[in-house]
């Protein structure tokens, strides 16, 4: 499917092979970015961001397993860690807000999903984060 895009003034042919795998692969001349579509409501939109990333050409690394065995909050969508509100050692309740990330200009609260103490921050203030990439890992 070939769709037109027009960002800044500037129209782009943007060609989407499958628009129902996640990430979305969108070619943009010549370049393949992976975009993240978000689901609003009962339908599914794919949706081009105006900053997308462009896909690495050797295949990624496979993410380490999580200490803990699934004790981690992963990022919910790519994109730069602006501040960390919590450190290792400290108790954090559900609902508490532990770090922000900026993605397409937005600051995005992250909440703790559960009661628990932070073992281990596995981000810095900085960093540029992908989908799922875990950001926190709590103790057992």
């Amino acid at each position: 499917m070939i769709i037109k895009v027009e960002i800044e003034g500037k129209v782009y042919n943007v060609t989407i092979k499958d628009a129902h795998s996640n990430p979305v692969l969108a070619e943009v001349d010549g370049k393949v970015y992976q975009v993240f579509p978000e689901v609003q409501g009962p339908a599914v939109v794919p949706a081009v961001s105006t900053q997308p990333s462009p896909v690495p050409t050797a295949a990624p690394a496979a993410p380490a397993p999580a200490a803990g065995g699934g004790l981690t909050l992963n990022a919910p969508l790519p994109g730069v860690i602006v501040a960390i509100d919590v450190q290792a050692g400290e108790a954090v309740k559900s609902g508490q807000q532990i770090c922000t990330l900026e993605a397409m200009k937005m600051k995005n609260a992250i909440r703790s999903d559960r009661d628990g103490v932070i073992a281990q921050v596995n981000v810095s203030a900085g960093d540029l984060v992908k989908h799922n990439q875990p950001l926190f890992t709590f103790q057992a």
